[in-house]
């Protein structure tokens, strides 16, 4: 495509209709109490502090704890932005919508003030406390500019003059310069600095650059091999040499060593470190009559000027200066957060690049699935496929030659004629877009669904959005009013005078990079019904189709809810008939109320129901009366526990997929949901899930009271606690150690 030619307009899509679930009965209702639902901001927020249980573990490699304290703090900055901008929207409108457990927007942001403040303590003690001392006494240190020697400190003034001073602009707040925008998540010294000559005072505000490591690394001399006395910015080491010392100092206290430097002739009264979080949550306009893709490059630009949600600040900051930042940035008092030490703890991910192999977890290679063969000797994926349906399960089982050689082998393959795959995120340098440009340039047909308001990840689908259309791929952003969430690879092959299709559908998106760290499960075959099905799919997100039943696959909205309450009635009436009935269900959340009453309703009829849940659960195990046959686990670890699973025993049903049990799934998302058939397929994922339910495996446990106990405890006199994710990888590589 030439500069001068223009991608043409998109057609207008016709908006998906709502799903629609009966409800349940008044009968069903008044069997149930009102209070049976847990808060589903509060139990993130649980969530996300068992994260912070890892980081405290001393069972933990010590790099994994400083990796799990960067998670921890991503993942709430993620939740203001989102989740509590959300219901800072719906306060402020004045609506009285109350959430399922009965309360009001501005009672959750009450509660989860109080909540985010008290673990942020924890979080920032657990650091200073535990991590940083077990890190330092390793030679890996972190250091303030009052721990540096003299000379150290004239290497890092040159340091400043040479590489930082240059960047920075003070920014003084007077009445001829007002008080500058602050971006979101950005690291801010809050600067009063007096005239020497009046005596009066004024307020600056001196940004730390983002556009530089946060940590600056001490080279201390003779403390490495061949080194010199110098200083570099944190960096991936591949030196590794133990008894070495690494020294680390934070960006914000060489710029406030130097303040003098950038404020000359006044005298510098206080600093204090700040940083802003501000509304992400932004909704596209799909009604306009304009290109989806230009609407949404309008809002993201919107973004970073979102109204502040979250100031955290350094708790020594003076009274004075909180309340001139609260005024100038128009932030509620409760909505400050005060941090003892270092704010922002994902700048760890910096530290854990260090290469110490004995602070981290042993290394993981993952297994190739046997029908595909060796690594060195792959076989045919298609030739595979026919003689049968491959499951495989990441990051035990490989991606890269699995998934990705399934859609490398159909880019390359003269016999394919289409490959149509949906893509809601992928990698900077995926080779799975790389496979779709190279299919397209060959003169297949290729359709590509790219998801670009998956959030976060919207300016990166733009780019592949436009990549993958100069390639000549056919790009589709799916139906208006919905996301296409689902994972989906539908590949049409010519073999002689037959057409047979060939299918992926898995649980989690088509990165390899997240595939070696997120836990999920695949399904390849070659099953003639899931091929209709799937092409009746990719009709309805590139065309004007309006199907909304299938064969074999359950798809949200119309279907993905329906389904499993269906089922979960179907599993209550064949308990009553004396068959051994049970659920087990796992995924990443669990809100849906409808979803939640009928598991309760099985409980209630004696049904067994397990769940394993990585993050929220909106859901009461154990209430005498309405749960007392469920039970809740999550399971934390080296790997994020990220498929979606579910099974129906007395039906011997087994369904895969990428939905949660969440309303933005089953009503707001395209979702898939197959049912895996093969005999030995399913004792693979009956293989999971009895690992993960097993009693001695670790992992926390929801009480009646919407509490996490961690488990097993010392007294339940179990000798050894399983480890599940390190269960499944002896299982899959029993030759590694």
């Amino acid at each position: 495509m030439s500069d001068t030619e223009t991608v043409p307009q998109r057609p207008r899509l016709p908006v998906a209709p709502p799903a629609a679930t009966p409800a349940a009965s008044a009968t069903e209702l008044a069997q149930l109490p009102p209070d049976r639902y847990v808060n589903r901001e509060l139990s993130w927020l649980d969530f996300n502090a068992r994260v912070l249980a890892l980081a405290e573990a001393e069972s933990e490699p010590l790099l994994e704890r400083a990796k799990f304290l960067a998670i921890f703090a991503s993942n709430l900055d993620e939740f203001y932005m989102v989740r509590v901008a959300g219901l800072k929207r719906r306060a402020e409108a004045g609506l009285s919508v109350r959430s399922a457990d009965g309360l009001s927007p501005t009672e959750q942001l009450g509660l989860i003030a109080a909540r985010a403040q008290d673990l942020a303590v924890q979080h920032a003690r657990v650091f200073l406390d535990q991590v940083r001392p077990a890190m330092s006494a390793e030679g890996i240190e972190i250091i303030g500019w009052h721990d540096l020697d003299p000379d150290e400190r004239l290497r890092m003034s040159g340091y400043f003059q040479d590489q930082v001073f240059p960047v920075l602009t003070p920014l003084a707040v007077d009445p001829a310069h007002p008080f500058p925008y602050i971006s979101g998540l950005s690291l801010n010294l809050a600067v009063t600095v007096r005239d020497s000559d009046t005596g009066g005072e004024h307020f600056a505000r001196v940004k730390v650059p983002d556009n530089v490591d946060r940590f600056v690394r001490v080279r201390r001399p003779g403390t490495e091999p061949g080194s010199r006395p110098g200083y570099e910015a944190a960096r991936t080491d591949s030196e590794g040499a133990l008894g070495t010392t690494r020294a680390f100092l934070p960006m914000e206290d060489l710029i406030a060593a130097h303040l003098d430097q950038l404020f000359p002739g006044m005298d510098v009264v206080e600093h204090h470190s700040f940083r802003i979080t501000r509304n992400a949550d932004f909704e596209v306009d799909e009604d306009r009559d304009e290109d989806l893709l230009q609407a949404l490059e309008r809002e993201l630009a919107r973004r970073r000027f979102g109204s502040p949600v979250r100031l955290e600040v350094s708790d020594d900051m003076t009274e004075h200066m909180l309340d001139l930042l609260l005024r100038e940035l128009d932030v509620d008092p409760a909505d400050v957060i005060q941090v003892p030490g270092l704010l922002d703890l994902s700048c760890l991910w910096q530290v854990y690049g260090v290469d110490r192999p004995l602070l981290k977890d042993a290394p993981y290679v993952p297994a190739t699935p046997a029908a595909f063969g060796e690594r060195e000797t792959p076989r045919n994926v298609f030739a595979a496929l026919r003689e049968g349906d491959v499951l495989v399960h990441h990051p035990y089982d490989s991606f890269s030659t699995s998934v990705q050689r399934f859609i490398e082998q159909a880019a390359a393959d003269p016999q394919v004629l289409a490959i149509k795959q949906t893509l809601y995120r992928t990698s900077g340098d995926s080779p799975i877009v790389n496979a779709l440009i190279d299919a397209a340039e060959a003169g297949k047909q290729v359709v590509a669904l790219v998801e670009i308001k998956a959030r976060f990840d919207e300016q990166a689908n733009i780019k592949w959005a436009r990549q993958l259309e100069q390639a000549g791929v056919h790009v589709v952003y799916g139906l208006i009013g919905l996301k296409t969430h689902c994972k989906t690879c539908l590949v049409v092959r010519r073999e002689g005078a037959t057409i047979r299709r060939y299918c992926h559908i898995g649980t989690g998106n088509y990165n390899p990079k997240t595939a070696r760290l997120y836990e999920d499960i695949g399904l390849l075959t070659a099953a003639p019904e899931i091929g209709a099905d799937l092409t009746d799919l990719f009709n309805s997100l590139t065309g004007y189709s309006r199907k909304a039943n299938y064969r074999n696959l359950l798809v949200a909205p119309s279907s993905v809810r329906t389904g499993i309450i269906e089922r979960v009635r179907r599993e209550t009436e064949l308990a009553a008939q004396g068959l051994p009935a049970r659920i087990r269900l796992k995924c990443n959340s669990i809100v849906d109320e409808q979803i939640i009453d009928s598991l309760y309703r099985a409980s209630q009829a004696g049904v067994p129901v397990q769940i394993v849940v990585r993050g929220i659960c909106g859901l009461r195990p154990g209430v005498p009366g309405m749960s007392e046959n469920i039970e809740v686990r999550s399971i934390l670890g080296r790997y994020l526990e990220h498929s979606r699973v579910l099974h129906f025993q007395a039906q011997d049903e087994f369904w895969i997929g990428s939905a949660d049990m969440m309303h933005r799934n089953l009503d707001r998302r395209v979702e898939v949901m197959a049912q895996v058939k093969d005999p030995k397929l399913r004792d693979r994922l009956t293989e999971m899930f009895d690992s993960a339910l097993y009693p001695s495996t670790r992992c926390w446990v929801l009480q009646a009271d919407g509490s996490w106990q961690a488990s097993p405890l010392p007294e339940d006199g179990i000798d050894q606690v399983r480890d599940h994710q390190e269960f499944l990888m002896r299982l899959r590589r029993p030759d590694q150690p």
